[in-house]
C-alpha cells in the first residue's frame, strides 16, 4: 500500500479533477477525454513500454474481434494471457520495471484489461454486422479499456453495461457529489486505516510466510489463523474496490456491489456470487452460458461448471495449486448445487417438514396448543400471555 499512495492515489484525484471539469466543459467528450487521461496515467505507472503492451494487446484483439467468431475471440485472448506466462516474455518486463512491484502491476494489469477486451470482442461476434455501428468502434473500444478507474484491479464492468452508462451517465448536483465523496472517502479511509492495522499490529503477512511458525500451532488455532487471513483478503478488496467504486459513481457510473462480508456468506456458491460481484457477472456472461449452462441437463451444468473454473485458474496464473483450488471449488458448488436440488423434491421436503416438525411447531399449531390449553382465558389475558411468543413466528416476507 505505501507504492500505491505514492502513485495511484495522486493519478485518481487526478481522474477525478479531469472528470468534473469535462463535465462542465465538453460532457459530450467526455468518454474520450478520460480515455486520453487513462493512457497518459497508464504512462505514468507502466512507463511507455507498459502502455504499449496494453495497445497491442487491444489492437489485436479489436482485429480478430472484425471475423465475428466467438472462437478465434477465445483463442486470442487465451493465446495473449498465455504470452504473459512465457518466461523470456516476463524477463524481458522486468527489464522494463524498476521494482519487483512495478513488475507485479504491469502483469496483473494486462490479467484484468484482457477480461475487458475479451468482453468486446465477444459482444461484437453477438450483435448483427449493420453498415454502421459507432459503439463497437475502436475509440469506444480504447475508452473502455483505457477507463482508469478500473484499469489495474478492477472491478469488472461489461461492455454493454459501460457504453450504456457513459452514454446515459446520472446526473447530480455538487452538492450530491460532495455527500457521495464525503461519505465514501471517510468509509474508504476507515478500511484502509483497518487494513494497515490489521498488516502492522497483527502481522498478516509475516505470520503466513513463516512455515515453521504454522507447522508448530494447533488445529484451532490454524483455524483462526485461516479464518483471520479471509477477513484480511476482504477489508482488503473493500479498498481496492472501494476506491474505483467511489470514482465511477462521481461520473454518473454504477459500479458492481463491493464485495459482502465472508462471515456472513456459508456456501461456496454465496461466496463466488457476492464477494466479486463484477468477475461472476462475467463469468456467467461470457464462460457459464456460451458453454452451455443448465439448459442442457445435469452433465451440460458439470461441464460449463468445470469450464468456469478451468477459466478463472488459467486466468489467475495456472499454476498447479491453482488448478487444485478451482477442482476444490467445482465441487463444492457441484455438491452445493446437488444437494439444494435434492432438497427441492417434494418427498424429501416432506420427510424434512416430518422429523422437524416435532421439534419446531408451526406457529399455527403452536397458538392452537395455547388456545386448548387455556380455554377460558379472554382475548386480553391471551394476548398478554402470547407477547413473549412474537419473536419466534417469523415476520412476512
Amino acid at each position: 500500500m505505501e507504492w500505491g499512495k505514492e502513485r495511484l492515489v495522486w493519478l485518481f484525484l487526478g481522474h477525478m479533477s479531469v472528470s468534473q471539469v469535462a463535465n462542465l466543459l465538453s460532457r459530450k467528450h467526455k468518454p474520450w477525454i478520460l480515455a486520453a487521461y487513462g493512457m497518459w496515467a497508464c504512462r505514468c505507472v507502466l512507463g511507455t513500454r507498459g502502455t504499449a503492451m496494453v495497445l497491442i494487446h487491444t489492437t489485436v484483439s479489436f482485429c480478430v474481434a472484425q471475423f465475428r467468431s466467438q472462437f478465434l475471440s477465445w483463442l486470442c485472448s487465451l493465446s495473449l494471457l498465455s504470452t504473459l506466462r512465457l518466461q523470456d516474455v516476463e524477463e524481458v518486463k522486468r527489464g522494463w520495471c524498476t521494482t519487483e512491484n512495478e513488475c507485479y502491476l504491469l502483469q496483473f494489469t494486462l490479467a484484468v484489461r484482457c477480461l475487458c477486451y475479451t468482453s468486446f470482442s465477444l459482444e461484437l461476434c453477438w450483435r448483427p454486422p449493420p453498415a454502421e455501428r459507432p459503439s463497437y468502434s475502436l475509440p469506444w473500444m480504447l475508452a473502455y479499456v483505457f477507463y482508469y478507474p478500473v484499469f489495474h484491479n478492477g472491478p469488472v464492468l461489461s461492455f454493454p453495461e459501460f457504453i450504456a452508462q457513459m452514454q446515459q451517465q446520472e446526473q447530480s448536483s455538487p452538492k450530491t457529489s460532495l455527500s457521495i465523496l464525503a461519505l465514501g472517502l471517510g468509509r474508504l479511509l476507515f478500511y484502509w486505516w483497518l487494513a494497515e492495522l490489521m498488516v502492522h499490529l497483527m502481522y498478516m503477512h509475516a505470520i503466513y510466510s513463516s512455515a515453521s511458525l504454522l507447522r508448530a500451532v494447533s488445529s484451532w488455532t490454524l483455524g483462526g489463523l485461516a479464518l483471520a487471513q479471509v477477513l484480511f483478503f476482504y477489508v482488503k478488496y473493500l479498498v481496492l474496490f472501494g476506491v474505483p467504486a467511489l470514482l465511477m459513481r462521481l461520473d454518473g457510473l454504477r459500479p458492481p456491489p463491493l464485495p459482502r462480508c465472508v462471515s456472513t456468506m456459508f456456501s461456496f456458491t454465496g461466496m463466488w456470487r457476492h464477494f466479486d460481484v463484477g468477475l461472476h457477472d462475467f463469468l456467467v456472461r461470457y464462460v457459464y452460458i456460451p458453454a452451455g449452462g443448465s439448459q442442457h441437463g445435469l452433465l451440460g451444468a458439470l461441464f460449463s461448471t468445470a469450464m468456469t473454473f478451468a477459466f478463472v485458474s488459467f486466468w489467475h496464473g495456472g499454476n498447479d495449486y491453482l488448478w487444485c483450488w478451482a477442482t476444490l471449488n467445482w465441487l463444492g458448488v457441484t455438491v452445493e448445487n446437488g444437494v439444494q436440488k435434492l432438497v427441492q423434491r417434494p418427498r424429501v421436503q416432506h420427510s424434512l417438514v416430518g422429523s422437524t416438525s416435532s421439534v419446531f411447531p408451526e406457529p399455527g399449531q403452536l397458538n392452537k396448543r395455547w388456545w386448548l390449553r387455556r380455554p377460558s382465558s379472554s382475548p386480553q389475558e391471551l394476548a398478554g400471555d402470547c407477547m413473549p411468543l412474537l419473536p419466534l413466528v417469523p415476520p412476512p416476507c
